[in-house]
């Protein structure tokens, strides 16, 4: 049973540091299970009062320093920065530090498929809980892709494969986290601001594979696994790589150990990122011993989800697209080439210590002309100067009147910002997608996809 390698929860007191989602989901099935906890946010989150109804001591208004002098170890929502006082004194005390992730895991007897990547993670897991539905097994998709590991203790067992998103912030404090499955997707400079430098964020992304043994499975492209590190076995992805992969893409085949799965042409999402992302998806599926049919079936139906490359509709024969999960340089990239229609791109937000050169030169091939929004629009103006036409807007309102105005029958209009979306939007990515479709649907025309 997978709870059998599992380490046990060491004893409270437990001081849990930020109460939205994660932290209050944690600090919930601590208590559950008897141990004494303490719940500190540096604000005032809506869940306090929720949380001391139950019985929890929890302190609004407080960086939890105070608190440590009681505690035995530190649960770290994946906001709390490491430069944050609390984190920087139980270090120095020697107080453990772990991630909601980390003790989810724990709790739990379910087997974890654990994806990870700078971009795609999200869309990866879907369709992979999108397999296991195709093939009838009983699943729960979990982590940062939206609800907390933690709150499914209690609410599943060993039969229920938890497919879990996994992101630097929370695999940065892995302490003994080892899931039975293991994706690693690509690597990209991104929250910089939050790690300090690319070295550190990609041996945050590698923690995933630290704790793997000889009974895991480690899956990604060959580049990919040869910085994994750990124990676990290589599920190896590839391209044309003659023999060389265990899932590889051949002639336009999908092919799993040398057979032929599928015409890469079935698979129902859009861009070469996406087809990737679909590869390691069916390589993980098939590892932890999914039968190939249900890979199969999922891999021809799953379009996708919310806020990626997702086609709203259309207007005067413009097509609308809303990429608003792109929040880095890499994935606009990639969102670029997924078309070959000509780009009217909207852009711009919070930049997390990126650069947009290579952004910059990817769009000179497509983009016909860009609509800047938020703080750091200059820095891809400047970027993007001598390359591609770009035009200064005050909102996402006003770039997207902006584009309907410049755009013609055949064009794509692409909001794939590159940044993050905090300057604007404190709801992050999905309130800034939500506000470009309340936008495009009082267009003239405007027909939904």
């Amino acid at each position: 049973m997978a709870a059998e390698r599992r380490p046990p929860i060491p004893p409270g007191p437990w001081l849990v540091v930020g109460l939205e989602r994660s932290g209050a989901a944690c600090a919930r099935a601590l208590w559950a299970r008897g141990e004494p906890v303490i719940g500190v946010d540096i604000g005032e989150p809506q869940q306090a009062d929720e949380l001391r109804h139950l019985g929890i001591e929890i302190a609004v208004g407080s960086d939890g320093v105070e608190e440590l002098e009681r505690a035995r170890a530190i649960v770290r929502s994946p906001g709390v920065p490491n430069e944050a006082a609390v984190l920087v004194a139980a270090r120095a005390a020697g107080v453990p530090i772990y991630s909601e992730l980390e003790l989810g895991w724990r709790m739990l007897e379910s087997p974890f498929v654990a994806v990870t990547g700078t971009n795609g993670k999200t869309t990866t897991v879907e369709l992979l809980a999108e397999i296991w539905r195709a093939a009838g097994r009983p699943v729960a998709v979990a982590g940062n892709v939206g609800t907390a590991v933690s709150s499914l203790v209690g609410e599943v067992g060993p039969e229920t494969t938890v497919i879990c998103e996994a992101s630097s912030f929370q695999l940065e404090d892995s302490v003994a986290f080892d899931p039975e499955v293991a994706v690693l997707l690509n690597i990209e400079p991104d929250h910089l601001d939050r790690h300090g430098d690319f070295e550190a964020y990609r041996l945050a992304k590698l923690q995933l594979f630290a704790f793997q043994d000889s009974e895991d499975v480690a899956v990604g492209p060959a580049s990919m696994l040869a910085l994994a590190g750990g124990k676990a076995k290589r599920a190896v992805v590839g391209v044309g790589s003659a023999g060389q992969a265990d899932l590889e893409l051949r002639d336009g085949m999908i092919c799993w150990l040398g057979e032929p799965l599928l015409p890469a042409s079935e698979v129902r999402l859009r861009g070469a990122h996406n087809l990737e992302n679909a590869l390691c998806a069916a390589a993980a599926a098939l590892s932890a011993g999914i039968e190939p049919g249900a890979v199969i079936s999922a891999l021809k139906s799953f379009a996708g989800v919310e806020h990626r490359l997702e086609e709203l509709g259309t207007s005067g024969g413009v097509l609308w697209v809303n990429d608003s999960k792109a929040t880095n340089a890499a994935s606009s990239v990639v969102a670029l080439a997924a078309f070959a229609q000509p780009i009217l791109l909207i852009a711009g937000g919070q930049a997390k210590g990126q650069e947009f050169s290579v952004l910059a030169d990817a769009a000179a091939a497509s983009v016909r002309r860009a609509f800047l929004i938020g703080e750091d629009a200059h820095l891809i103006a400047e970027a993007f100067a001598g390359q591609v036409e770009t035009q200064h807007c005050e909102g996402l309102d006003a770039a997207v009147e902006a584009a309907h105005d410049a755009a013609t029958e055949g064009e794509v209009v692409l909001l794939s910002p590159a940044c993050a979306s905090f300057d604007q939007f404190p709801g992050g990515f999905e309130e800034r997608g939500d506000e470009f479709r309340r936008n495009i649907q009082s267009l003239p025309g405007f027909s939904a996809s």
